[in-house]
This record gives C-alpha cells, sequence and structure tokens, in this order.
C-alpha cells in the first residue's frame, strides 16, 4: 500500500489540484454606453487586482470618453458628481477622492487603459459598484463588485 502511494505521489495523481485565483478582468464600453459587464467577481484571493477597460467605440475621448471607477455603492452619485466638476481634465474623477478605491482614466474609441490595487481595499460587508463618470454615462454604464 505504501508504495503504491508512492507511485501515485511521484506521478502526482495523489496530489490534490490547485487553481490559480483570476486576479484581471476585462471591461468593455462602446458608443451606446454600455459595459459588457454587470457584475465584475473579484476572489478573495488575489493580493491584487486589474480591471482592463476597451472602448470598442469610434467616437474620441472628448465626445464619448469611459472610465471605470470602483468605489462603495453607498458613493456612487456623490463620485458621479464630484466627476462632473473635476472635468474632462481629471478623468471626471475628482483628485484625491477617498471613496474611489481604483479608476481608469478617460479613453476614447479604439483605446484601452487599466487600473490595479489592492483587493484589501475593498472592505467585507460593504457593496461595491463600478461606473463610468462620464456624465449622463453612469446611468446607464454601471454594475457591481462581488467579492469571493
Amino acid at each position: 500500500m505504501k508504495l503504491k502511494i508512492f507511485a501515485l505521489l511521484l506521478l502526482g495523481l495523489a496530489a490534490a489540484p490547485t487553481w490559480a485565483a483570476t486576479c484581471s478582468t476585462t471591461v468593455t464600453g462602446n458608443d451606446a454606453l454600455r459595459f459588457d459587464k454587470s457584475t465584475i467577481t473579484i476572489p478573495k484571493a488575489c493580493g491584487k487586482f486589474t480591471v482592463t477597460l476597451k472602448n470598442v467605440g469610434s467616437m474620441p475621448r472628448s465626445v464619448m470618453g469611459h472610465n471605470v471607477v470602483i468605489a462603495p455603492a453607498a458613493d456612487e452619485q456623490a463620485v458621479i458628481s464630484d466627476g462632473a466638476t473635476a472635468g474632462i481634465d481629471h478623468d471626471y474623477v475628482k483628485p484625491n477622492d477617498a471613496a474611489v478605491v481604483a479608476y481608469t482614466k478617460l479613453i476614447g474609441g479604439g483605446e484601452q487603459a487599466s487600473t490595479t490595487f489592492k483587493v484589501s481595499a475593498l472592505k467585507p460587508g460593504v457593496p461595491y459598484a463600478f461606473f463610468c463618470t462620464c456624465p449622463g454615462h453612469a446611468s446607464l454604464m454601471h454594475g457591481t463588485i462581488e467579492l469571493k
């Protein structure tokens, strides 16, 4: 029996399978004011998580720019309002906004941008959202963050 277990260990058959957590995702946005995802699932096992935004539209940043902002769901409207005041030069995100966990820069059609943040910045039990802060976009371009 010991010989059989030893042989299985050598072959790697007795070892439990391991799966690495996927610590990134890609979200696409388009000229129809839509993200292709309504939920981003973030594994608790990740130390850091990266969100890449691809704007598959054709319009320039100044006309139909998109970003992805991650913040507590309860702060979404305040972040959007403050972003509108901050303006396009600040990617429609108020500088040093304490409610913002992470955000991508504002991008136009055919461009992409990424943001990486520490998963520990997401507090357990707090609902988080992702959304575009370009004025008027968040009503259609938003979703939820799940920490699992």
